[in-house]
């Protein structure tokens, strides 16, 4: 199993220990660390940050939201951070929510599946840089002709050659059509809210994408990298009630009551007599409630909490489930040497 450190995206206020938690990573073992966007700070700029301060641990995203850059330019993010850690980058992408998208970016949200596969085959063109770049996709148009164009537009390829045009691609993916997509076109996979309980749900998705033609990937080499909180304690309780708003915040209040992703999967999961209401309590406005409806065993399901023989125990589970990373919240270096100890020995 390897472990990758998740930075996130900020707060209201730049983190304050961020510097400190990536040493602690590099110098514990950690495989990998990973920021995120939303609709605030960007996650990109953090990685060329911490990238100048370390040597071997990994640089990825998780996730770059896709509407938020065409994909050239995605690619260019890409191209530049590659080189300058040499040879470190891992680009998580996925499609946000319709929310974000078109409240945000200002990017109209249909036809995700159709916008993924553009995005990754077009930013795959320019690690490639085998031939100036096109694409005659609906989504993506390269050159453009469309509505305003002034017919100019030129096939180009990067001034710059990349260091790697096999960057690893990893998508974030939540339902089946998704997830299919995902095991076919990418190099791994971010799922969210993924359990060893729920990960049988998955394989005949995944095995969908394998198996069709030209497909990248076999299970084998196929990276999935699951986020999870774990905290080694001897007194489990207070930590898994402090998970409780966080679970029904993405169950309840993560998208609109008419479209949340997040709460689709909890459904999957076999949660739909709970989902509902939580959602209503949330979206009303009783967040306290909504939170005391989370079971602990959803907690103990999504996340690791426990004494160290305990935290090993469930290591297993998640690597026998197919997880090759575990993308984990830490909070102190000391946190991050000690999970290291327990985990990777």
């Amino acid at each position: 199993m390897k472990l990758g450190l998740q930075l996130g995206y900020w707060g209201a206020q730049p983190p304050t220990n961020h510097d400190e938690l990536v040493q602690a990573a590099e110098a514990h073992g950690f495989d990998a660390i990973f920021t995120a966007e939303a609709w605030g700070s960007d996650a990109f700029t953090p990685l060329a940050w911490f990238g100048r301060e370390t040597s071997r641990v990994k640089l990825g995203t998780s996730i770059v939201q896709m509407s938020g850059r065409t994909p050239t330019s995605i690619a260019m993010h890409v191209m530049t951070l590659d080189h300058l850690s040499k040879g470190r980058m891992i680009l998580g992408m996925g499609v946000s929510g319709p929310q974000v998208v078109e409240g945000w970016y200002g990017q109209p949200f249909g036809k995700p599946l159709a916008r993924t596969r553009e995005v990754v085959e077009i930013i795959r063109k320019v690690l490639a840089r085998e031939a100036p770049v096109t694409n005659d996709g609906p989504h993506y148009p390269l050159p453009f002709h469309g509505e305003g164009s002034v017919g100019l537009g030129k096939p180009l390829k990067p001034i710059v050659h990349p260091l790697r045009a096999d960057v690893p691609i990893w998508l974030g993916a939540e339902g089946p059509k998704n997830v299919a997509q995902t095991a076919e076109i990418a190099d791994g996979w971010i799922p969210i809210f993924y359990t060893p309980a729920s990960a049988e749900m998955y394989q005949p998705w995944l095995d969908e994408g394998f198996a069709r033609p030209g497909a990248r990937h076999t299970r084998e080499t196929f990276e999935i990298a699951a986020t999870c909180h774990l905290e080694i304690t001897d007194d489990p309780q207070p930590v898994v009630d402090f998970l409780k708003p966080v679970t029904a915040l993405y169950m309840g209040g993560m998208g609109a009551k008419e479209q949340n992703f997040h709460k689709n999967v909890f459904d999957r999961m076999g949660y739909a007599d709970l989902t509902g209401e939580v959602q209503r309590l949330f979206l009303s406005g009783q967040k306290d409630e909504a939170a005391a409806l989370i079971p602990d065993e959803l907690v103990h399901a999504l996340h690791i909490i426990g004494d160290e023989e305990h935290v090993r125990a469930k290591i297993k589970e998640w690597e026998a489930s197919g997880v090759t990373t575990l993308v984990l919240s830490c909070r102190s270096a000391e946190e991050i040497a000690h999970v290291s100890r327990v985990v990777l020995g």
